[in-house]
């Protein structure tokens, strides 16, 4: 059985019972980033092997860790923060699983944007999820079309990107399109400023950014 375990996005008290009941039960724990996961794991006293799986390397391993699958391990895979698949490692393996026949359980717990969209205001009963958008090839033809979207929209950003993401925003979707940007959820420093692209881009502008950034923006009409 392959578990797929949400990892708190900042508050380590977010993660769920059934979250720890399962890791303490797992033969092996996969782990985005060791490091982070093992912080996890001490701080509720659990001890187990772990292993990386990540984006550089889920391509060479996943076949590996189907086989060890086959014979009756149970794995469990988080990833640094929220739930493995949103923008984060876990479609292949979870894709090798069920071609294989191996069973998929995928836990409930955080995700980062569904607090900052809640918290943003804007409509929710109809939106869509685009994670980060295109570093550079098909940037501008996914901005241009995304402009005519009318349901709320939902980005995923990191701090040294967002002023510029705010500034394309306000090219295709205009200044005056409504927005949220949420940064640091869940965490002491937790942020969310509302108003339009061209408002929160400058105060972003002045202030600064530090954190992760989830960006909410209105759809048209």
């Amino acid at each position: 059985m392959l578990y797929i375990i949400p990892s708190p996005i900042g508050n380590l008290q977010d993660i769920t019972l059934r979250a720890l009941e399962v890791l303490k039960k797992a033969d092996l724990v996969l782990a985005e980033d060791t490091r982070t996961t093992m912080k996890l794991l001490n701080h509720f006293g659990i001890i187990k092997p772990l292993s990386p799986y990540h984006q550089h390397n889920e391509h060479k391993i996943v076949r590996h860790l189907a086989d060890q699958l086959l014979q009756g391990k149970k794995m469990a895979l988080l990833t640094d923060a929220g739930t493995p698949g949103i923008s984060d490692p876990a479609y292949l393996l979870v894709r090798e699983c069920i071609q294989l026949g191996i069973g998929v359980e995928c836990l409930p717990g955080a995700t980062a944007f569904v607090p900052a969209l809640i918290n943003s205001g804007l409509p929710i009963h109809r939106f869509a999820f685009e994670g980060f958008l295109p570093l550079k090839k098909g940037r501008q033809t996914t901005l241009k079309k995304l402009s005519e979207e009318e349901r709320t929209l939902v980005f995923y950003e990191s701090p040294l990107r967002l002023v510029k993401t705010l500034d394309d925003l306000i090219l295709f979707f205009g200044e005056a399109r409504e927005c949220s940007v949420s940064r640091e959820l869940t965490k002491i420093y937790e942020e969310t400023r509302r108003g339009t692209l061209k408002e929160v881009a400058d105060y972003f502008r002045e202030k600064g950014v530090k954190g992760e950034i989830v960006i909410v923006v209105k759809g048209k009409g």
